[in-house]
C-alpha cells in the first residue's frame, strides 16, 4: 500500500500513480501500464534496461515476483507554482518473492527528488534523481580531517574501552558473535544509531558497527591510515579511521590485517556464514565503492545482505537489481574468523 493518498493537491496524483507503477513493474515486467505518468527519458531508457536484466536474473534464481508494496513519504517540497513542483520523497519498498516453496521479504528504502509539471489537466513527472546512488562511494576526502571542529554537536561517548581494544598493535582476543551483528545490522538497517556519525553515503560505517557489535575488536592506532576504529567526538572533534567508513580502504585493511578484526578471503558467496562481508566494485578497476554484510540466507543458501545508502534488509547478495550494477562488477567475499 502507498501512503500517499489522493489528496487534495491534483499533483499528488501523479505520485501515487508512480508509486502504483512502481509496485507493478516489480512483479511484472510485460504488463502494460494503463498510464504513463513519467516522461523523464533517461529515467526511461535505464529502467526499461534494468527490467530486461531482471527478469533473467529472477530466473537464474530460481525465484519468482509475488508483490509489491511501496510505502511513500512526502519529506519535503523545494518549490510548489500552478505549473510546476519539485519534491522529495522517501520509498520503503517492500518486496515478496518465492524461490523453492519459500517466501522471502526483502526491503529496501530510497530517496528521490521528483520533478512534475503542469500539462492540461494532469500532471508529467519530468525529472526523478535518485538522491542515494551506491555507485558514488565516500572517499577519503569526504572525511572531515582528525581534530576537525564540528559545530553544534554535541560531544559523543568514545566506543573505547579496555573489553573491546588494546591500543598499538596487539587487540584482545575473543570470539565472534555473529548472531549480535547480524541483530545489530537488522535493528539499525533503515536509521542511524544516534550515537555514531552517520554519512550521505553511510555504508561502510553501518558494516563497521554491525561487526564491532559482534564483539570485533577495535584495533586503534589513533592515525586515520591505520587500524580500524572509531572514537567518537571528543571535545567537539571526531576521531575515526578510514578503514571504519570508507569502503575501500575497509577491503584493504581486511587484506591486510593479521591480528584484531581480520578476515579470510573466499571465492564464492556460498563460503561465507552470518556477520561476513562483502564488498563490491562497480567498475572492476580495483577500488571498491560499497560495502554489506550477510544477515540471512534464502531457500537455496546463497547470502543475503543489509545495507545503508540505499537501505537495504535482506536483499540478494549480488545487487543485480541496483542502478550501480554493470557488467563489470567484481566482488570480494570476506569471512569473519571465529575468534580474534
Amino acid at each position: 500500500m502507498n501512503s500517499l493518498k489522493q489528496a487534495e493537491k491534483p499533483w499528488k496524483q501523479a505520485l501515487y500513480i508512480y508509486v502504483n507503477q512502481y509496485n507493478q513493474n516489480r512483479v511484472d515486467y510485460s504488463s502494460g501500464l494503463k498510464e504513463q505518468i513519467v516522461a523523464d527519458l533517461n529515467f526511461l531508457v535505464e529502467r526499461g534496461e534494468r527490467q530486461f536484466r531482471l527478469q533473467s536474473w529472477y530466473a537464474q534464481r530460481e525465484a519468482t515476483p509475488l508483490k509489491s508494496e511501496t510505502r511513500a513519504r512526502l519529506l519535503r517540497i523545494l518549490r510548489e507554482t500552478e505549473e510546476d513542483v519539485v519534491a522529495d520523497v522517501r520509498l520503503h519498498s517492500v518486496f515478496y518473492y518465492d524461490k523453492r516453496g519459500m517466501t522471502h521479504r526483502e526491503d529496501t528504502v530510497f530517496k528521490e527528488r521528483l520533478t512534475l509539471i503542469r500539462d492540461g489537466d494532469a500532471w508529467l513527472i519530468v525529472g526523478i534523481e535518485r538522491l542515494q546512488d551506491e555507485r558514488h562511494p565516500l572517499q577519503r576526502a569526504d572525511v572531515p580531517a582528525a581534530g576537525a571542529d564540528v559545530a553544534g554537536r554535541e560531544p559523543s561517548t568514545p566506543f573505547m574501552n579496555g573489553r573491546v581494544y588494546a591500543a598499538g598493535s596487539s587487540p584482545r582476543s575473543g570470539r565472534y558473535e555473529r548472531e549480535a551483528a547480524a541483530a545489530y545490522a537488522d535493528r539499525w538497517w533503515d536509521s542511524g544509531n544516534p550515537e555514531f556519525e552517520e554519512f550521505d553515503v553511510d555504508c561502510t560505517n553501518y558494516i563497521s558497527q554491525c561487526l564491532f557489535a559482534g564483539k570485533a575488536p577495535i584495533h586503534y592506532t589513533g592515525k586515520r591510515e591505520t587500524g580500524w576504529w572509531y572514537k567518537g567526538y571528543v571535545n567537539q572533534r571526531e576521531w575515526w579511521s578510514y578503514s571504519w567508513a570508507v569502503s575501500n580502504s575497509f577491503a584493504h585493511y581486511l587484506n591486510a590485517s593479521t591480528s584484531g578484526l581480520r578476515a579470510e578471503r573466499v571465492e564464492r558467496p556460498e563460503q561465507l556464514m552470518l556477520g561476513d562481508v562483502i564488498v563490491y566494485d562497480w567498475d572492476g578497476d580495483g577500488a571498491f565503492q560499497h560495502s554489506t554484510i550477510v544477515t540471512a540466507f534464502d531457500a537455496g543458501g546463497m547470502p543475503l545482505v543489509n545495507a545503508h545508502t540505499v537501505s537495504s534488509r535482506h536483499r540478494y547478495w549480488d545487487y543485480r537489481d541496483s542502478y550501480a550494477w554493470n557488467d563489470n562488477t567484481e566482488y570480494r567475499f570476506y569471512h569473519i574468523p571465529d575468534y580474534f
